[in-house]
This record gives C-alpha cells, sequence and structure tokens, in this order.
C-alpha cells in the first residue's frame, strides 16, 4: 500500500494528466460524499507495476455509506489509466469501488509499453484486474472490519475481456459480472482490423470516405430499416438484413451518393470478413446498419483519412509491441494469415477470454450478463453470439440459463451512442429500478435469485435524463428479439413485445 487518506466531502481534485475520457467534469468531484482513498501497487513479476485504487464510502455515526458491495471496473483499450470518474459515481452510489491501470501508464490508444514486456502484457491480460481485486477485498476488510457481502465487476470493450477473464480464469473474484461489448477474441478481433486496414487503403481506390458513408447508410435502411415492421432509422435484426454494396455501383461517374468498384469490393470484404488460408472465418463481419454518424464507421473502420481510423492504431500498437517485438513492423508487408498464427501463439493464452466452459463461475452461484450493441463499429456484435452460443453449447442450454444472459441493444453503437436506446444501467445516471438497469437487475439475480428477463432500455433527448426521454423499447434475452405489437407509439416500450427469433 502506498497510501490511504480520508477526503472529504467535494475535496477530491483528479491530477491534471488524467486524460478528459476517464477524468470527465471536474465539477462532478463536487458532488462526492466522504470517502477513504487507498492508493495501493501490485508487483506479481519483478516487472510489474499494477497502480491501484480502492475507493470506500466513509461510514457516518449511523453506519450509513457503505452498501456492503465492492464493484470492480474495467478499460477501455490498451488501458493505462484509472477511470476517477467511475470510481466517483459508484463510491456516490454506497459502493466499495476498484480501479486499475492493469500495469502501465498511458492513453487507451498507446501499446509502446508491451514492447520488449511480457511481464506487463501479462498484467494487462489478466493480472491486473486480479491483482485489483485481492487488494480491494484486503482493504475493505481493513477499513470497515468486514468482508464484502458481494463483489461485482463491469466494463465494456477491453473492459468486457476483463470481466470474461474475470469468470473464467478467477470464478471466485465475482459473484456477478457485466460484461459489455467484449473484445474477448482479442487476437482475431485485431487481425480482423489489420485485413480491413489492408482493404481499404493498400489500393488508394479502395478507401471509403467519410463522405460517402450516409449513401451507404441510407441504402442499408431502405434494404432492411422496414423489416421489423418499424421505419425508425434502426435495423433491429441486422442478421435478416443481406443489403449488397453493388446495389451502390456508380453508373454514371463517381460521387458521394455512389460507390466505385473498388470500393465496392472493400466494402463487401468490411461485411464478410476476413478468413484464414483454409477459409474459415477469422472473425465476424460487420453488420449492416452502423456506418453513419458519430462513433460509427468514420471513428472505428474507414477514419475521416486513410489509416486515420481507432481501429487502424489499435492494430497498428498491437502488432509490433505485443506480437513481433518490431516497433518497425509495417501494416503494409503483413500476410493476414501469418499474423493471425503468430497472434495467436505468442499472445492468445494471455489476452483471449474465449473459454466457454464456466462451470466453476457457475458452480460457486456467479451470474454473468453479456450486452452489444447491434451497430457496434468497433467489435462485431456477431462475436459476442458466438462466445454466448459456445457456452450455450459447452454447458447446455438449461444450465446456461441458469446463470447467464445476453441481451442484444438494436441501434447502439460501441458501448453506448447511436440511433437506437443506449442507456439501461451501463451509464451512470440511469434509473437504479431492475427493469431499467441490468446493473440493478444482475444484483437481484445474485442476491435474491430473480432472474432477470425484459430490459427496458431508454434513448434521451440528449446526453442524460436531464434532457428528456426520445424513446424507450424492451431489451430481449437473447435469442429473444423485440416485436412491435402493430399499433400505439413505436417510441414506447410497452407496444413491443419480447418474442422467440424467427428464422
Amino acid at each position: 500500500m502506498l497510501s490511504a487518506q480520508t477526503v472529504a466531502a467535494g475535496a477530491f481534485t483528479p491530477s491534471p494528466n488524467v486524460s478528459p475520457q476517464v477524468g470527465g467534469d471536474p465539477s462532478f468531484y463536487k458532488m462526492l460524499p466522504a470517502f477513504c482513498r487507498v492508493v495501493a501497487e501490485a508487483t506479481p513479476s519483478a516487472d510489474s507495476s499494477i497502480k491501484i485504487e480502492v475507493w470506500m464510502p466513509a461510514n457516518d455515526e449511523n453506519g450509513g455509506g457503505w452498501n456492503g458491495k465492492l464493484q470492480g471496473r474495467g478499460n477501455g483499450g490498451f488501458a493505462g489509466e484509472i477511470s476517477y470518474q467511475q470510481l466517483g459515481t459508484g463510491v456516490s452510489q454506497g459502493y466499495a469501488m476498484a480501479g486499475t491501470d492493469t500495469g502501465h501508464s498511458g492513453t487507451a490508444v498507446e501499446a509502446s509499453w508491451a514492447l520488449g514486456h511480457p511481464e506487463k502484457v501479462a498484467d494487462f491480460g489478466y493480472r491486473g484486474i486480479h491483482e485489483m481485486t485481492r487488494v480491494a477485498k484486503a482493504a475493505v476488510k481493513a477499513y470497515y472490519g468486514k468482508d464484502t457481502q458481494h463483489a461485482y465487476f463491469w466494463g465494456c470493450s477491453n473492459g468486457g475481456r476483463q470481466a470474461l477473464m474475470e469468470a473464467q480464469r478467477f470464478p471466485e473474484d465475482y459473484d456477478g459480472i457485466l460484461a459489455g461489448a467484449p473484445a474477448n477474441y482479442w487476437t482475431h478481433l485485431l487481425t480482423k482490423a489489420l485485413a480491413d486496414a489492408q482493404a481499404t487503403t493498400l489500393d488508394t481506390a479502395s478507401y471509403i470516405p467519410p463522405s460517402k458513408l450516409p449513401a451507404i447508410a441510407r441504402a442499408v435502411n431502405a434494404a432492411c430499416d422496414a423489416q421489423d415492421g418499424v421505419s425508425d432509422g434502426i435495423v433491429s435484426d441486422p442478421k435478416k438484413c443481406h443489403f449488397d454494396p453493388a446495389a451502390l455501383l456508380c453508373k454514371e461517374g463517381d460521387s458521394e451518393k455512389c460507390l466505385t468498384t473498388a470500393q465496392a469490393t472493400a466494402l463487401k470484404k468490411l461485411y464478410e470478413g476476413p478468413n484464414d488460408a483454409k477459409g474459415r472465418k477469422i472473425f465476424p463481419g460487420y453488420v449492416s446498419g452502423a456506418e453513419e454518424g458519430p462513433g460509427g464507421w468514420e471513428t472505428w473502420i474507414t477514419g475521416p483519412a486513410p489509416g486515420k481510423s481507432l481501429l487502424f492504431a489499435f492494430a497498428g500498437g498491437y502488432f509490433p509491441n505485443f506480437v513481433y517485438g518490431k516497433a518497425d513492423w509495417n501494416y503494409k508487408d503483413a500476410s493476414v494469415d501469418q499474423s493471425m498464427k503468430a497472434a495467436d501463439e505468442r499472445t492468445a493464452k494471455t489476452l483471449n477470454a474465449t473459454e466457454p466452459n464456466l462451470k466453476a463461475f457457475k458452480a460457486r452461484g456467479g451470474k454473468l450478463i453479456l450486452y452489444h450493441g447491434w451497430n457496434d463499429a468497433a467489435i462485431s456484435a456477431l462475436n459476442t453470439i458466438n462466445y454466448y452460443n459456445d457456452v450455450v453449447s459447452k454447458m447446455g442450454v438449461r444450465q446456461s440459463e441458469t446463470f447467464a444472459r445476453l441481451y442484444m441493444v438494436p441501434g447502439m453503437q460501441h458501448c453506448s451512442g447511436g440511433p437506437g436506446t443506449d442507456s439501461f444501467g451501463q451509464g451512470a445516471a440511469d434509473a437504479r429500478d431492475a427493469q431499467h438497469n441490468v446493473e440493478t437487475a444482475l444484483e437481484q439475480w445474485v442476491e435474491k435469485g430473480i432472474a432477470p428477463n425484459a430490459i427496458v432500455a431508454t434513448k434521451y433527448q440528449g446526453r442524460d435524463a436531464s434532457t428528456g426521454v426520445k424513446m424507450t423499447r424492451p431489451l430481449c434475452p437473447y435469442p429473444q428479439i423485440a416485436k412491435y405489437k402493430g399499433t400505439g407509439d413505436t417510441n414506447d416500450a410497452d407496444n413491443f413485445v419480447c418474442t422467440a427469433e424467427s428464422k
């Protein structure tokens, strides 16, 4: 332990070096209650330096403050920072909170720390979260004089991968786990990012500029939006959307409203996903309907210019620093098949969380909820369905239903955002009841044995509840889907019913 101090109500100030996405609005901290802040470092190897923070609500004279629960939070991207905003949000709700940088410092898109540091890669891969949990439970017992009643973990993206890694490797750590848009098939996810980078940039004629994405989105919606009985700019079941990029081929010269032959070929590759040398799918392609808007393809896949997307940056950080140990690695010269093999051989055991046998987690009473936005432009939503189906296949349908649920979110992008409902308790300002809050639903499942059914998700007019409600929709336990009843306001969840998925 490096330090332990009591922070007075409203007195915490995050370091000015913290990036905005984990620091948030400075005024947020003025509203926090008093808490005990423990700063620690774990060193499971000679090259480890895992920074950990545990924030614990200060009990008042009546014993109020702490709700008896511990909540561990995950990281996005390559990690490297502790999210003070997440810790503060949890503390204000009565939780003891734990966060970690997973063993290195830097922003979520930096990966140079991994070059020549296999122990740091292991800390990032699985040890960091486990060490954080161990330290947090010890800190809670020391501060409150008793163990946590229940421990929960939740994260999205890499945090979703961390969540599944905990269920698989350390089933005793948490009673309930919430895994959003998990990057659990890490080696193949970033192999796909490499394949996509080559498909859209090796031939300059293949690049799809941001100016053409609206035309693609319009064509997809024209082909598939009304399939669910509601025309609302949301493709509710993209698996049934069979949009052919050839439909957009330019007939009277190139323009923003059409695609050249090279661009249509590249788009088809993005939708289909790459295959290995034996014709096996490396990673699922992107589903139709997620192309346009902030947080869409321009952000993640195609970029504002060639080679400027986030997935391009992640692949360009992962392969030279994690896989090949060569800072001068060039994606243009890489074989996708050989890169996949090298990634699997050197990092799969450390980074992938794809084990479907969750018997140990289930046996100790653990509950797992997965969720994924259909409009995710960072990680194909089909990957999470594949993993869930693997669990069901391995564990059996009836056994799986006793401890695992998957919720697909129509119209939601990566972790949040998009045209669909994207607030259901995975954010900070949502309602706290189990019907509208997936975190509360998870706790109710763990603590009272009440399994979650449909969860009502909300789309706000603006960033949060203060801006008013634009739309509500039910999220159904997969493989059920929400079907419009045929009458009533399509912006009201009451007018939809969860039904078995039609083939």
